[in-house]
């Protein structure tokens, strides 16, 4: 039509994301991290295509969810730790929560939470997860198994309808900037402390349910011991079975 102007072009087609690690990286990675044991994959996860995925974006998921799972244990440990001393165990004068008893094994105190305030912690945790995971598409996200870096969790400051006022990671800036060498080397100490944390997390919670089958821990005095399952978290509360 004369006078008007040509429709627009259409966006290019995007460009093509190269996947992060191969299993040749991961081997590699397996070899600085730890080189007495190197890489140990007994069940070949790492040559495996999840869900119909490629191997690399396999490893990607390996990746990040061992990385997940090494920050829980770090905080559960050091939680484990910290809800044996009386400063959170004992007497309060203000009761962290409805039905809260003193004097109780860490697990016990869990078991004590009232079940809306489990599931609130349950939601709460699920939110964080689907910020992980991408939810909202936060700017400069790209998904662990498209080539994005394993482990990094976007920036949540000014979510939920400007609620969150703070990142979950570097919430206050108090920390220098580090280059990309300091970064990278953060980040394979942070695996390593993970393993060592999900082993200690497990000696934690072993030597609480079967006495002595942790020697290292066998001999402290009044180490807490609890007679529930761990791997039944609403046991006090419901059952499917």
């Amino acid at each position: 039509v004369p006078g008007r102007p040509p429709p627009p072009a259409p966006p290019p087609p995007p460009a093509e994301t190269r996947l992060r690690e191969t299993k040749a990286d991961l081997e590699a990675l397996a070899k600085e991290l730890n080189p007495t044991v190197g890489f140990y994959d007994p069940l070949g996860l790492s040559s495996q295509n999840f869900w119909g995925k490629s191997e690399e974006e396999t490893i990607g998921f390996l990746r990040h969810a061992e990385i997940k799972h090494g920050r829980v244990a770090m905080a559960a440990f050091l939680g484990f730790i910290a809800q044996c001393t009386p400063l959170v165990s004992g007497e309060h004068q203000f009761l962290p929560y409805r039905g809260y008893v003193a004097g109780v094994t860490p697990q016990e105190q869990w078991d004590n939470i009232p079940q809306a305030g489990k599931l609130q912690i349950i939601a709460f945790v699920g939110m964080l997860e689907s910020y992980g995971e991408g939810a909202g598409n936060p700017d400069g996200y790209t998904h662990y198994t498209k080539g994005g870096l394993p482990g990094f969790y976007p920036s949540i400051k000014g979510k939920g309808a400007g609620q969150i006022t703070f990142d979950l990671y570097k919430p206050f800036p108090i920390f220098p900037e580090q280059s990309e060498a300091q970064k990278e080397r953060g980040r394979r100490v942070e695996v390593n402390n993970g393993r060592a944390a999900m082993l200690g997390l497990m000696s934690l919670l072993s030597a609480s349910a079967v006495p002595g089958s942790v020697p290292a821990l066998s001999g402290i005095e009044g180490f807490p011991q609890y007679s529930g399952n761990v791997m039944i978290p609403f046991e006090g509360d419901f059952t499917l079975f």
